[in-house]
This record gives structure tokens, C-alpha cells and sequence, in this order.
């Protein structure tokens, strides 16, 4: 029971399939969303911020340079935040760096205004994140330091990627032209401002 005196809900343990179908769900989500982003000529914060920072100046892919950027923090996440989360993170940066390699393939948009793909891919972003988050996964880099700090300081997780991904698409204006590096912070401030809303410690009880 808890402190008013009604029983307490037990907190239900999600399965092995409604994880599986979160990262597919989660992962496909934010591919998209890069996607949208890639096409308007944007960019993202976080890892994700920094590989296409690095696809923009060398050519590298953007799935590829995601990955590679990942490997460093995969240590971290296992001392800190656990085996199962770390298993689950590996898997979902594999997923979306493969999806962000193939989707091109299958999505072309003739026409898309930077603000749409900012305001929309922004809000996929952040849907995608938010089901990666409540089945204990992330997409690595910042992702993993914003849980992190999120459990263990009760800091809210969309506060701290909105400060890093503005701490990223800053340093892009070294990169790309300034008004791309405008919109692409709409995407990140509508994307962290979901996040701050939807993702509170506590509020779901599914582990």
C-alpha cells in the first residue's frame, strides 16, 4: 500500500517480445527522423549530432560513423548502468545504424521545408528515444550519460541531452552554413522539450 492507504501497483516486468518490438519500433522512429534530417540538409545533437557532423565533412556514411562513435562508451554503460541495458543499447545502435544506411534506399522526399522536417523529426526523435528509454535501451553516446544521470542525480533526462545537443549543433557552426545549424536546433529543443514533458523518474513502472 502506498502513503494514502490504496493498494500499491505492482510494477510489470516487460517480455522479451515487447522489448524486441520496442527497439525495432524505437530504432526505425528516429532512423526515419535522421532521415528527414539528412534530406533538409540538418543535423541532430548528441552521438548522433556528432556522426552527422562527421558525415557532412568527410562523407563518411551516417550509419557508420555512428556506430564507430558509440564504441567508446559501450564500457561506461556496462560499469554503470548494467549488462542488459548495455546488451540492449549495442542492439539498438546496430539496428539504427543499419536502418540509417538502407532507408535512403526507400525514402526520397521531392519537397520538405526545414522547419517541418525540424518540428516533426524532432518529435520522432523523441517518441523513439522514449520507447528505447522504458524498456531499459538507449542509442548510446549522450543518450547513455542523460539516463545515467537521470537515475543515479534524479536530473531530468531531456534537460541534460538538450544541453548537450545545443553544446553539439554549437560546434557545427564550424561545419555547416548558420541558418541549417538554426533549424537543426528547433529539432533538438522540440526533441528535449518532449523528452522533459514524457520521461520523468517514476512515472512508468514497466522495467
Amino acid at each position: 500500500m502506498d502513503i494514502t492507504g490504496r493498494p500499491s501497483l505492482p510494477s510489470l516486468r516487460h517480455s522479451r517480445f515487447e522489448d524486441i518490438q520496442a527497439l525495432c519500433a524505437g530504432t526505425l522512429f528516429v532512423a526515419m527522423a535522421l532521415v528527414l534530417f539528412g534530406q533538409a540538409g540538418l543535423l541532430t545533437g548528441g552521438t548522433a549530432g556528432a556522426a552527422f557532423l562527421l558525415h557532412y565533412a568527410t562523407g563518411i556514411g551516417l550509419g557508420q560513423g555512428f556506430f564507430l562513435l558509440n564504441l567508446p562508451f559501450y564500457g561506461f554503460a556496462w560499469k554503470q548502468m548494467g549488462g542488459e541495458f548495455t546488451v540492449k543499447t549495442f542492439t539498438a545502435v546496430l539496428l539504427l545504424s543499419v536502418l540509417t544506411e538502407l532507408a535512403p534506399r526507400f525514402v526520397s522526399i521531392q519537397a520538405l521545408h526545414p522547419a517541418f522536417a525540424a518540428i516533426f523529426g524532432g518529435l520522432m526523435l523523441g517518441t523513439g528515444c522514449l520507447f528505447l528509454a522504458r524498456h531499459r535501451a538507449s542509442l548510446g553516446g549522450a543518450t547513455v550519460i542523460s539516463l545515467y544521470l537521470q537515475e543515479r542525480r534524479g536530473w531530468r533526462a531531456g534537460k541534460v541531452q538538450l544541453a548537450i545537443d545545443c553544446t553539439v549543433l554549437l560546434a557545427a557552426l564550424f561545419v555547416v552554413e548558420p541558418s541549417r545549424v538554426g533549424w537543426s536546433i528547433l529539432g533538438a529543443g522540440v526533441m528535449g522539450g518532449f523528452l522533459w514533458i514524457n520521461h520523468r523518474p517514476g512515472r512508468y513502472v514497466g522495467s
